[in-house]
């Protein structure tokens, strides 16, 4: 146990975890009622318009990909990051307001996805790199693992609390206590010591510094096909807020407490799927290859069972494997990066990986309207046997080019 959480014997890095904690609990509290607001109150069930706010959200990462990856490398993360808490904050308040009030119409949440999509574009890339600052080298593979812990230790008690708040205090009051978490957040960043922090030397700021970025990753050819696995996994796999959603309401014809439930089981798989990441001293090339095929082998089940708490069973599965490869791919990525494209080379991965949600996720949204959510799911399935049929085809092509 000790050697799975190690990292939090650094002051630093344990007191970010709990400011991250605290706040990522509330950002998925949050989604998880911005979700259902959606659905279930300014639409009829309607998954598409549950796509565009997606899109809006994650279109950023890719829109302002020059800006967050120079911000990550050349400012001051720590001072950049108290930034972005307070913009999160902000977006959290306008929307809670206005739903508190009953004012609040589709076209806000739109818009206040857009702002937070904008602020998370910053705020990615700078939080990615920032784990580097806290702890030394010899730690930082588990550090990422326990960043990404603490992550989806949120994923799970977020929704499930926000499925209890929704029908005691309403949507609106569940974004305004997310309000106050990111106030506590806020004050992890300036209680860090700064003289312990492990600041890297900052590149010198140059024209073309993010074409260099791309011209990095296209030389190494192992980075080119963790960002393309990436790609397909995150524009048309990760969609879980749709593809959940749309399966309990439509399927299991659940209520807002079962949706976050099984939100909340998924994210338990996450957790263990961190845990066993944190385990590991360094991925290796096969286990990213097998939580890739877990992942699209789940997905295809899960999208034709019948039943609710075996899809929730396969939803843990689901959590598990998907953890295990981005936890993976992101310690493969920093470790094996040089310290100054490091804030580059991580804005362009969070870009591949979440700059395709403007894609995937109305076209996922627009075939669970069509054709129904069993159908949707299949896309995702799709994409994780694809990704692993991607890394399998690097593998061989590394083994010849070696042989040869």
């Amino acid at each position: 146990m000790a050697r799975t959480f190690r990292s939090l014997a650094v002051y630093n890095f344990r007191i970010w975890s709990i400011g991250g904690l605290v706040s990522n609990v509330g950002t998925w509290m949050q989604r998880t009622a911005q979700d259902w607001l959606v659905l279930t109150q300014l639409t009829q069930q309607n998954a598409t318009a549950l796509g565009i706010v997606m899109a809006l959200q994650f279109g950023p990462m890719l829109l302002l990909l020059p800006i967050s990856g120079f911000a990550a490398d050349h400012l001051d993360r720590r001072k950049l990051l108290i930034g972005t808490q307070l913009g999160f904050a902000a977006s959290a308040l306008g929307l809670g307001l206005l739903t508190v009030s009953g004012h609040v119409q589709l076209w806000h949440v739109y818009f206040f996805a857009l702002v937070s999509g904008c602020v998370a574009a910053i705020d990615g890339p700078a939080r990615q790199t920032f784990v580097s600052d806290l702890v030394d080298e010899t730690h930082l593979s588990n550090a990422v693992a326990l960043n990404s812990l603490s992550f989806n230790a949120a994923r799970m008690i977020g929704p499930a609390v926000s499925g209890l708040l929704i029908p005691w205090v309403g949507n609106g009051w569940v974004f305004l206590l997310n309000v106050l978490t990111f106030a506590l957040m806020i004050g992890s960043l300036c209680k860090l010591r700064t003289a312990e922090l492990h600041v890297r030397e900052r590149p010198p700021r140059a024209r073309g510094q993010l074409a260099e970025g791309f011209r990095y990753v296209w030389g190494r050819p192992d980075l080119k096909a963790i960002m393309l696995m990436l790609f397909l996994v995150g524009t048309f796999g990760l969609n879980f807020p749709i593809y959940i959603s749309t399966m309990a309401v439509t399927v299991f014809d659940a209520d807002s407490a079962r949706y976050g439930l099984l939100t909340s089981l998924m994210a338990v798989g996450s957790v263990t799927g961190a845990l066993l990441s944190a385990r590991r001293a360094r991925p290796t090339a096969t286990l990213v290859f097998r939580a890739c095929a877990l992942f699209g082998g789940c997905f295809l089940l899960a999208a034709m069972m019948t039943n609710f708490w075996l899809f929730g069973l396969l939803l843990f599965v689901l959590g598990i494997s998907a953890q295990t490869f981005t936890t993976s791919a992101n310690s493969m990525v920093q470790l094996s990066t040089e310290p100054l494209m490091r804030g580059r080379v991580m804005a362009i991965l969070l870009a591949t990986t979440l700059g395709g949600t403007p894609i995937g996720a109305p076209i996922v949204g627009w075939v669970a309207d069509l054709f129904g959510p069993r159908w949707a799911m299949a896309i995702g399935a799709a994409s994780g046997l694809l990704a692993a049929w991607v890394w399998f085809r690097y593998q061989r092509a590394a083994r010849e080019a070696v042989a040869a």
